[in-house]
C-alpha cells in the first residue's frame, strides 16, 4: 500500500498528471488532511465534485484502520491503529491548557527491551515508514475540533525512534512543513534511550529538534538491568553524544528518568544522578512509573518522588515532574495494543 502522505510517495502526483489535473490540486489534498477538515476525498469541497468522485474510487485516504479508540476524563485520547503493511502500534493526543500534544510511535514493537516497558514485551515486528508515522499525526489531529491545531509533537511512543532515523526526520519534516502541519522543530521531541551513532547523526543533520535522553539509572550496572541495550553502549558514550547534540544544535537536554518503587528512586541514586548530570544546561524530567499489568514494577510514593527531586534541586540541577496522563485508558506505550492482541 503507498501512503498518500509520505514525503517520498508521488502517487498523488502521478494519478492527477495522468488526468490532466493541475499540480496545485496535490496541495489542496494535503492541506485538506493535514488541517483535519476531510476525511476523505468527497469532503474537500475546493476540489470539483467530478474530481472528488473519481478521487474517492480510485486512491485511498488512509492505509491505517483504527482499531481501538479511548478516551480519559482528563482530555487524552489514545488510538490503536492497525496498518495495512502488517502491525499495530499506539498514538495518544495530550491535553494540558492550551497545549495540544501528540505522542507518536516509530516502530511496531521495540528492541531495547527495557524491563518496565510494555511496548518491548514482545520485542520489535519493524520499522514504521515515513508515512505510517505522518498518518499517526493526522489521525490524531482529526480528533481536535477544526479550530484546533496540534502544536508539540513528541517522539515518545512504541519503538526507538533513533533506530528508525531515516523514516523519523523526513515525517518530521512534514511536522515542520508550512505546507504540512507546520510545527516549529522546537516543539519537537525525539526521545531514545541513547544511540550514540544515532544521536551524532541526528546532530549533524541539523535537524534542531529537542532531544529527550531516558536515564533510569546514573550507573550501567543497574541501567544494565533496567535497559538491557545499555550492555553494549554505555553511560558514558551516551553522555558523551548528548554533550556533542547540545553543542551541535544549542538545543537544552532533557534527561528523563523513570521512578519505580524500591528499584531506582532511593536517596542514593538521586546523588548518583545529580553527579552524572552536574554542570550540564539540562532539564530533568522524572516520571513516576505508570504500572504494566502482568510487570513487577510499582509507583513510587509522592513522599519518595518528592525526596528524589529534592535531592537533585540542591545540586542546583533544573527539575520537573511529568504529570501522569491517561493511566485509566492505558496510555503507557503498548499497554492497549497488549490487551488487544491478548484479546485476539
Amino acid at each position: 500500500m503507498t501512503y498518500l502522505l509520505d514525503p517520498a510517495s508521488s502517487e498523488l502526483q502521478q494519478w492527477l498528471d495522468e488526468n490532466g489535473q493541475p499540480a496545485f490540486r496535490a496541495r489542496q489534498v494535503w492541506r485538506w488532511l493535514a488541517s483535519g477538515r476531510a476525511e476523505s476525498f468527497a469532503e474537500m469541497t475546493d476540489l470539483p465534485a467530478e474530481l472528488r468522485t473519481e478521487l474517492e474510487a480510485q486512491l485511498t485516504v488512509w492505509t491505517t484502520t483504527v482499531r481501538a479508540h479511548q478516551q480519559s476524563e482528563d482530555g487524552t485520547e489514545k488510538l490503536l491503529l492497525e496498518f495495512s503493511a502488517g502491525g499495530q502500534a499506539e498514538c495518544v493526543l495530550l491535553r494540558d491548557g492550551d497545549r495540544r500534544t501528540v505522542c507518536i510511535s516509530s516502530q511496531v514493537g521495540c528492541a531495547m527491551g527495557c524491563v518496565f516497558c510494555a511496548s518491548g514485551l514482545d520485542g520489535v515486528d519493524r520499522d514504521l515508514t515515513s508515512g505510517e508515522i505522518i498518518e499517526q499525526m493526522v489521525r490524531l489531529q482529526h480528533c481536535l475540533p477544526v479550530e484546533e491545531r496540534i502544536s508539540h509533537i513528541v517522539m515518545m511512543g512504541m519503538g526507538e525512534p533513533l533506530a528508525n532515523l531515516d523514516n523519523v526526520v523526513p515525517a518530521l519534516q512534514f511536522a515542520s512543513d508550512p505546507e504540512g502541519l507546520g510545527i516549529s522543530p522546537r516543539r519537537v521531541t525525539i526521545s531514545t534511550v541513547g544511540l550514540p551513532v544515532a544521536i551524532r547523526q541526528l546532530a549533524d543533520q541539523e535537524c534542531r529538534y529537542n532531544l529527550a535522553v531516558s536515564l533510569h539509572a546514573a550507573d550501567d550496572d543497574l541501567r544494565n538491568q533496567l535497559v538491557p541495550v545499555n550492555q553494549r553502549i554505555g553511560l558514558e558514550e551516551i553522555i558523551s553524544a548528548a554533550d556533542y547534540y547540545f553543542e551541535s544544535s544549542g538545543r537544552r537536554l532533557t534527561f528523563e528518568y523513570v521512578l519505580l518503587a524500591g528499584v531506582n528512586d532511593s536517596l542514593s541514586n538521586a546523588r548518583q544522578l545529580g553527579q552524572l548530570l552536574r554542570g550540564r544546561p539540562a532539564m530533568i524530567n522524572v516520571i513516576p512509573y505508570n504500572p504494566v499489568a502482568g510487570l513487577p514494577y510499582k509507583t513510587p510514593s509522592a513522599g519518595a518522588v518528592r525526596r528524589f527531586r529534592e535531592v537533585l534541586e540542591e545540586r542546583g540541577l533544573n527539575v520537573q515532574q511529568r504529570q501522569r496522563k491517561g493511566d485509566k485508558i492505558n496510555a503507557a506505550c503498548g499497554q492497549l495494543r497488549r490487551i488487544v492482541l491478548s484479546d485476539g
